[in-house]
């Protein structure tokens, strides 16, 4: 998974660093909002850590512009040194999935941030209802895409990358976002897999202009679905 961790409290930062690469996942550090809301514009991150008093601007004020602007939001855990229950209640009801109060042993943390996750992934892989993208649609549960009313014949993986994309329409997606969240790997998958798989679905799904959606490669970093008008 892919953690940003936004915060200015060294102690707090070397604590949820040290612990969510101690699990195996992806940190990147941002000390103050301006950053944190620009990388947020471009990137994809599965968990943010947000400070309820980070730099330049409040913890608030970024939760509620990620609820506003980022069409698939990260889950959040607003981190605060205070246990105010009026704070915590603000940020719960601001969108924030859980909190910690700094404070706190790394055991709990871990099992928080555990469990967080889980409750993600769980949401994330529930069949629902059928999901419109202009003239696509995509069916979870018969694992279906659709253009035009007409069944396309994907395999399991292309049908998760091609929603995967999808979900996350006019943002660049990494490499290594892409391939940890498909295939659940980096390291040991040839790049040439995601490339291949990437060029199926372009075809499959005709992406291109008449039908609403462009795939573009974006050199040096992933990939990026753009919605044309």
């Amino acid at each position: 998974m892919r953690i940003a961790i936004a915060d200015k409290n060294p102690v707090a930062i070397n604590l949820l660093k040290e612990v969510t690469e101690g699990m195996g996942h992806h940190v990147t550090i941002f000390q103050s909002a301006a950053p944190l809301i620009t990388q947020l514009q471009r990137d994809t991150y599965d968990l943010l850590f947000l400070n309820w008093t980070i730099s330049d601007g409040s913890g608030r004020s970024v939760l509620n512009w990620v609820q506003q602007n980022v069409k698939v939001p990260p889950a959040i855990i607003m981190v605060t040194d205070t246990a105010s229950k009026k704070d915590i209640a603000a940020a719960l009801h601001a969108g924030a999935d859980d909190y910690i109060v700094m404070p706190e042993d790394d055991n709990v943390v871990e099992a928080r941030i555990a469990a967080l996750l889980r409750r993600c992934v769980s949401r994330a892989s529930a069949d629902g209802p059928p999901q419109f993208f202009g003239r696509y649609c995509f069916d979870r549960h018969k694992q279906t895409a659709l253009l035009n009313g007409e069944e396309i014949p994907l395999t399991s993986k292309e049908f998760t990358l091609a929603l995967l994309f999808f979900h996350n329409e006019q943002r660049a997606l990494s490499r290594a976002y892409i391939m940890n969240a498909v295939w659940h790997s980096v390291a040991d998958l040839p790049s040439r897999t995601l490339d291949m798989h990437v060029s199926r679905i372009r075809s499959k799904l005709q992406l291109k202009p008449e039908n609403g959606f462009r795939l573009f490669t974006v050199f040096g970093y992933g990939y990026r679905l753009e919605r044309m008008e």
